[in-house]
Parts: C-alpha cells; sequence; structure tokens
C-alpha cells in the first residue's frame, strides 16, 4: 500500500481502499505513537514534528491568532495581494465550480485568504480552516499548507495522513510561492477538498498557478521596486520579530505580515539584531565570512534585504535595525531568570544550523553552550529528559549522565537512561 513519497494518492488507487488503510495506521500511531512503515515518510516524519510540538491528534485545532483588524492589516500589506487576482482567474473560478477550496497562507502558515465554493467554506470554518487561522505544523499538525512551509516543496496530504483527527475527512495540495529575487519563501498556496485533490494532476495545477505567481511578483518589480507589503507604513499590530532556532531559514514578522527570509538574509538580520550598536559593512563582512567580502557585495545584499523588512527601517553607517523580538532574547531570558523547562521547550534546535557564517556560528555554540551548562548545574530532571530527547541532545553523554544522577530511583525511564547511557559509553569507547 506504500505510495512513492510525492504522491498522496498514486494513479490507480482506489480512494475508498486507501482511506480505510491510511485510517488504520493513523489509529495505531494515535493508540501507541508506533509508525507504521507502510506510511509515506514524508507523513511520518510531520506527525513526529507535530506531536513534539505539543499537538494533540485528538483534540487541537488550529489556532487563530488574527483578529479581523490583525487580517485586514496582514492582507494589505503582504507581498503575496499582487498576486491575487492571479489566483482567482486561474484557480479560485474553477474550484469554486468543482466544490473545492483554494487557501493562500503567509509564511508562517496564517491563513490570509480561504475561498472557494460557499457550502465548503463553512463546513471547513468547523475544523478552523478560515482566514486569520494558523495553519503551521505546530499549530494545526501534518497538512499540506503547514508541511510544505516546514519542508519548503510541494506537499500532498491524502484524508487520514493529516494528524488531527477532525481533519482526516479532507484531502489537500500546497506549494510554497517564492520572491522572485531572493527565493525567499513568501506563502503557500493550496488547494483543498475531497480525495480528487491528492490526485498528480492537482498538483502540477498548483504548480503551474504558483509559477504565474512568481512571474506577476517579477514583474511588479519593473513598475515599482515595493510590493504592497513595503510601502513602509508604520502599523501598530505586533513589534518586529525573528526566529531563527532550529529552522534552515529564518521567520520574519513585521507589522501585517510574516516573511521566511533566504538564508544570507537570516543571518545578516540575525547579526544586527544581536549588534544593537550596529555593525560598520567590514565588521558584517566579516561576522559573515571568513573570506575578505567586497564592500560591494555586502552593500547589494543589503539592498536586496530591505524590501524584506516591510516598514522595518535598516539604517546605514552603520547598519543597524530598531530593537527586535525574537526567540533567542526569549531563551537568553529564560535561561537569566532560571525557567529552565520554558527554555528547553523554546529551544527547537541550533541557531540557523545550516549557516557557515563565523558571526553565526558565534551565537550558536554561546546559546547551546548556556543552555547546556545550565542544565548540567540543575538538578530538575524533567528539563534534563527533554533535553536529552532531542536529536542535539540524543548523543550527548554528560547529559544523559546529569539525567541518571538526579531521576528518582522510582522512575518508570531508569531502564531506558541506563541502558542509553551504557549503549553511549561503549559507541565513545
Amino acid at each position: 500500500m506504500g505510495a512513492p513519497d510525492s504522491l498522496a494518492m498514486p494513479p490507480g488507487a482506489d480512494p475508498r481502499q486507501l482511506t480505510r488503510h491510511l485510517g488504520q495506521l493513523h489509529d495505531s500511531f494515535v493508540s501507541s505513537g508506533a509508525v507504521d512503515p507502510a506510511l509515506r515518510s514524508v507523513v511520518s516524519e510531520s506527525w513526529r514534528r507535530s506531536v513534539r510540538s505539543g499537538v494533540d491528534p485528538e483534540r487541537s485545532l488550529a489556532r487563530l491568532p488574527l483578529d479581523d483588524a490583525r487580517l485586514a492589516d496582514a492582507r494589505t500589506t503582504h507581498p503575496l495581494a499582487i498576486g491575487m487576482p492571479v489566483i482567482r482567474r486561474l484557480l479560485v473560478d474553477e474550484a469554486a465550480e468543482a466544490g473545492l477550496l483554494v487557501a493562500v497562507s503567509d509564511a508562517a502558515g496564517q491563513l490570509l485568504w480561504v475561498e472557494g465554493d460557499p457550502l465548503l467554506r463553512a463546513r471547513a470554518e468547523n475544523i478552523h480552516f478560515l482566514p486569520g487561522a494558523d495553519w503551521s505544523e505546530e499549530s494545526a499538525g501534518t497538512n499540506a499548507p503547514g508541511t510544505a512551509l516546514a519542508l519548503g516543496r510541494p506537499v500532498q496530504i491524502f484524508g487520514p495522513e493529516h494528524l488531527l483527527r477532525s481533519v482526516t475527512p479532507w484531502s489537500c495540495s500546497a506549494a510554497p510561492i517564492r520572491e522572485p529575487d531572493t527565493g525567499a519563501i513568501l506563502g503557500v498556496l493550496d488547494l483543498t477538498g475531497g480525495p480528487e485533490v491528492a490526485g498528480p494532476q492537482t498538483l502540477a495545477l498548483v504548480r503551474a498557478t504558483v509559477a504565474a505567481v512568481e512571474a506577476e511578483l517579477r514583474l511588479s518589480r519593473l513598475t515599482t521596486p515595493y510590493g504592497p507589503g513595503d510601502q513602509r507604513q508604520e502599523s501598530a499590530s505586533a513589534a518586529p520579530r525573528l526566529e531563527v532556532l532550529g529552522r534552515r531559514s529564518a521567520r520574519f514578522c513585521h507589522p501585517g505580515t510574516t516573511t521566511e527570509l533566504s538564508l544570507r538574509h537570516s543571518e545578516i538580520v540575525l547579526l544586527l539584531a544581536d549588534s544593537p550598536d550596529g555593525l560598520s559593512s567590514a565588521e558584517l563582512g566579516v561576522a559573515l565570512s571568513d573570506d575578505d567580502q567586497a564592500m560591494v557585495t555586502i552593500r547589494a545584499e543589503l539592498s536586496r534585504l530591505r524590501p524584506q523588512l516591510g516598514p522595518v527601517p535598516l539604517e546605514s553607517r552603520p547598519y543597524r535595525l530598531p530593537r527586535l523580538t525574537s526567540d533567542v532574547e526569549d531563551l537568553r531570558a529564560d535561561l537569566q531568570q532560571g525557567r529552565l523547562r520554558a527554555a528547553v521547550a523554546r529551544y527547537r534546535g541550533p541557531v540557523l544550523p545550516a549557516s557557515v557564517a563565523p558571526g553565526v556560528e558565534r551565537i550558536r555554540d554561546d546559546l547551546h553552550r548556556q543552555l547546556r551548562g545550565r542544565l548540567l548545574a540543575g538538578s530538575d530532571p524533567d528539563a534534563l529528559l527533554a533535553f536529552a530527547d532531542t536529536p542535539y541532545g540524543r548523543e550527548d553523554l554528560d547529559i544523559w549522565s546529569r539525567v541518571l544522577a538526579v531521576l528518582p530511583p522510582s522512575s518508570s525511564r531508569l531502564p531506558e537512561v541506563t541502558e542509553h547511557l551504557v549503549s553511549l559509553d561503549l559507541h565513545l569507547r
């Protein structure tokens, strides 16, 4: 019953038989946590990520972070507003006639537009599939828009491949929309409905529409340097925020919308956010690379970055950003105030793990060392185990040794900890 990983429903598959089979795999995972090898890896890996994020398959519903005012603000300022006429012309009109829904999210998974069949829209509201809802994996579990954002590529999810029980009657196909100049993800285009949405032709249609939207964005740059999201108008919605923990590239949230930056722009924004007094071109060049960076190269990157920052000003001489909130600063505050469990929960992974920029590596190593040091100096078994169970703590002999030292003798995890510690010790020898 296993399907090629890129296809949710291969040609010739029986939707009813596939639904029954996947339903059994879903029930098994929810009851035992065991993943059947017949499940597509894109789904099994997403289930695990979602559960680690705290999603409950039986009880969770997508969060609703955007009220009407913030939603209106986000729609007005988001770069993808330019592409909505193209999406409506190529996809929405036909989707409405076919009884389907078309959704467009920002780079954080927040749905900005949900259009199509009116009756289906009313049904979808029961599972919080509506404008203003957060359909990232961290909020709504495995789903095509959220998983496409997590992986940075097109994704199909068929029925019971969704993690949330309430969403299993639905199927969806989604693909990221990227900024033409930098390749940064601006959001996701999604087509949602019944089993027919999981066919290969549907994903091809979504991809073609995405290509048309990206072409429209590219054309718009010829007439104006900024899209609707770059009008430099201040908004009272929320302070700018940077998220880099465990992420391949940074998520930058500014008033009204969210953008996923390219890796180079992620590095620049992080370095500037970590340097409140600003950095000169030379200092920024040294922090970005061990090689000498030509000043014109730095200036070109900063010029390309500015449109990604929306209304957030980038000052020069030296280069400086206004005060940003960030998950790095939040983690530092947790550590400073002794909130170890909160710190471990916030630490989704090292800072921009794909980056080799010297300045980023310094921030990454310092933060990891601070968290690890506080854990080793403490005696909270729950915080230690939460860290030890992560991919970046699983092979840490000192952490597991500390777990064994502070774990109560009555703990049900004592045999597992002892066995893992012996295994680590043998491996290191």
